[in-house]
């Protein structure tokens, strides 16, 4: 039996709240993060993402108290990040209640991090976000970082299957150019890391209807797929989507 596809809500937070924009900027405010996840655990989520989108950007530490305040919401998997740099800092967000951390810019920045990472913690708790913009003057795409502010100039996919060999457990993939719009997933994205890596991808960026995740599933063949404002905004019931999912046959995890 394959294993059943993931509906992940996600909390960009930037210092006690959470915020939502497009193409990553323009950020309004979305709620308090704790109330969202109560919110989320009880209607059928599979897992919670927070990132502190502003940690990189700002050189600041992940905001640990937001972090204790979702995870006592919780009874589902939490993964946590924001200007991790280190295994302290890693450790940190773990002792806080996250199950599993997430690193980008200082991953990019140090590869070497996600080896000691794996080490510390196991490659299953190491999540690689991927934040990847279109360039069509190379036909690729291209890693951002620093919020997506900056080019990393290396190509998405040569990074995921990089990030994997160094230890990284599952890949959390955002498509720069679909983030916040509500146009769909970007399948082509999703399929090219999906089928070239041996780890789960979860696919972020551009959700809306529930046909927008049944083609995810189906066509970008991702294990997981995350958003944000639709779920905040109340646009989709996790519990409708899940049904209506299973009803073309797209296994997941029906709430209770």
């Amino acid at each position: 039996m394959s294993l059943a596809h993931r509906i992940i809500p996600c909390l960009d937070t930037d210092g006690a709240r959470v915020v939502k924009g497009v193409n990553f900027v323009g950020l309004r405010d979305a709620g308090d993060p704790a109330q969202l996840a109560a919110r989320y655990n009880s209607e059928g989520a599979d897992e919670l993402v927070v990132l502190d989108i502003a940690a990189s950007r700002d050189r600041r530490p992940t905001f640990l108290e937001t972090i204790r305040r979702v995870a006592a919401e919780l009874a589902i998997p939490l993964t946590a990040g924001g200007g991790i740099r280190t295994v302290e800092d890693a450790r940190s967000v773990v002792r806080a209640g996250a199950d599993k951390i997430t690193v980008n810019t200082a991953a990019v920045e140090r590869p070497a991090l996600i080896t000691e990472l794996s080490a510390e913690f196991g490659s299953q708790a190491v999540v690689l976000a991927l934040d990847a913009k279109f360039e069509p003057a190379i036909n690729a795409w291209d890693v951002r970082v620093r919020g997506g502010r900056d080019s990393a100039c290396l190509d998405a996919l040569c990074w995921a299957q990089r990030s994997v060999e160094l230890g990284a457990g599952e890949i959390l993939l955002t498509s720069m150019d679909r983030d916040g719009t509500q146009s769909g997933f970007d399948v082509a994205l999703t399929s090219v890391i999906s089928r070239a890596v041996s780890v789960p991808v979860i696919s972020s960026g551009g959700a809306k209807t529930p046909d927008h995740f049944a083609q995810i599933f189906s066509e970008g063949a991702a294990d997981a797929a995350l958003a944000a404002s639709i779920f905040h905004d109340n646009v989709q019931s996790i519990r409708e989507l899940k049904q209506f999912l299973a009803l073309r046959h797209i296994e997941v995890r029906l709430p209770c």
